[in-house]
């Protein structure tokens, strides 16, 4: 169904798959919150805790936004794969992929929405700011001193 220039359909389907991999982030990261050992354990479960916390907001926003145009937010959850690696390198390279499959659906919502409806064009450039600083802060706690 055609909406102001994009289509509705397709945006609905977008949102609830960003619905779907955020609440997807909010159970990743509480888990990974909870499996870090070792002596950066206390900044690093901090830092966890507030990235699920971000998570749910994320997934409120978007739900919002489905309702905003008259549609159901799906109950559904992203994928969680448990790879039972828990090292923080491993923990930090499964939030890069989670990162960057959010990353990916900001970016297909822009594509749909851009110069058609401004407030989900805002919107998908925001989160995609975010997504981008994420990313960033993720590939620098992945770096060893020096490198």
């Amino acid at each position: 169904m055609a909406h102001n220039g994009f289509d509705k359909d397709e945006v609905i389907t977008v949102l609830n798959k960003i619905l779907e991999t955020e609440l997807a982030g909010v159970v990743r990261y509480t888990h990974y919150a909870l499996m870090v050992v070792g002596y950066g354990r206390i900044p690093i479960v901090g830092w966890m805790r507030a990235q699920a916390t971000e998570s749910l907001q994320h997934a409120n926003e978007a739900g919002e936004l489905i309702t905003l145009l008259d549609a159901h937010p799906s109950l559904g959850i992203g994928p969680l794969l448990e790879t039972h690696r828990h090292d923080i390198g491993d923990i930090l390279r499964e939030s890069l992929d989670h990162e960057m499959l959010a990353l990916s659906a900001y970016n297909t919502l822009l594509d749909l929405v851009s110069g058609h409806h401004v407030l989900l064009e805002e919107y998908a450039r925001r989160m995609i700011a975010q997504e981008e600083m994420h990313l960033g802060e993720v590939r620098k706690m992945l770096k060893k001193p020096g490198d």
